[in-house]
């Protein structure tokens, strides 16, 4: 199915179950797509992760009915929270007032409208990409599990506080991989990683992690970080992927190579760093 169609598909049925206990499983299954490739995909094509969608969604459409005069409580239930109190903490971090304030059409509200998808020309740019078989490889360093609504500002950190820590001087961060093993889940495992040195003796917290052999689609970057590297992943999930004729995405695995950064002038910084996204892949 095209992104495009996927994204409608998907924006149809969020809306006609918008009250309902909606899970990224649950809209991925509507699209045939599975739910690690979906919810990257939904997320680098509109902004924003199918999680705060459905959040913004309901909290616009809670605002419409308090100023019709329903309910606090009546609204904070109907929409999938546990007490008015989560409710009203919600409310006004979107809408910077309180429900009741709301209700009694006091208060500027913020509206926020369901996506459309609008069909524009893109593409026809070229993108280099090599695909490569590796045999399964043994990687060592420091793993936490995020979630895929706050990865995009919690990965970074977690890179600040591995070399803050002074980890550093045994794992130089070679590797960043993502593993979901399942392709189903809201979270994630995430590796700040070296490729393993069975000759060095592995520091405490540390641990040692197996990727599996695979055929790679492997893409070279050249660019200041993070801009250069998240452009070209963008670009991947939303048009490489969906183009792909012969192939299609393999496993729940996303591999980011750094190149050393002591080599180049402002470091990761520089106009020439260079870099790699690695997507698993196989024939369709």
């Amino acid at each position: 199915m095209e992104w495009a169609k996927a994204i409608s598909t998907a924006v149809e049925y969020i809306e006609s179950n918008i009250t309902e206990n909606l899970t990224a499983e649950d809209i991925a299954r509507q699209v045939n797509i599975s739910p690690f490739y979906f919810q990257k995909g939904f997320a680098m094509l509109c902004g924003f992760t199918i999680t705060e969608y459905i959040r913004s969604r309901r909290l616009a459409l809670a605002a419409e009915e308090l100023t019709s005069g329903a309910a606090v409580i009546d609204t904070a239930i109907k929409y999938g929270y546990d007490s008015p109190d989560s409710f009203a903490k919600a409310f006004y971090r979107f809408h910077g007032t309180t429900p009741s304030m709301a209700r009694k059409n006091l208060t500027m509200l913020k509206a926020f409208a369901p996506l459309k998808i609008k069909l524009s020309l893109e593409g026809g740019y070229t993108m280099d990409y090599r695909i490569v078989k590796k045999e399964s490889f043994i990687v060592m360093g420091t793993l936490k599990k995020f979630t895929y609504e706050n990865a995009k500002t919690d990965i970074p950190k977690f890179w600040q506080e591995h070399y803050k820590k002074g980890n550093g001087k045994y794992v130089c961060g070679m590797f960043g991989v993502n593993i979901d093993v399942s392709m189903g889940n809201s979270e994630f495992d995430y590796m700040i990683a070296d490729a393993y040195n069975p000759s060095v003796d592995i520091p405490e917290s540390f641990i040692t992690k197996t990727v599996p052999a695979f055929t790679w689609a492997v893409f070279p970057i050249r660019g200041a970080m993070p801009d250069a590297l998240q452009n070209v992943n963008t670009k991947i999930f939303s048009e490489w992927l969906p183009a792909l004729k012969d192939y299609e995405f393999a496993a729940g695995y996303c591999i980011e190579m750094y190149d050393d950064a002591s080599k180049y002038p402002k470091g990761t910084e520089d106009e020439n760093y260079y870099s790699e996204i690695w997507i698993p892949v196989k024939k369709k």
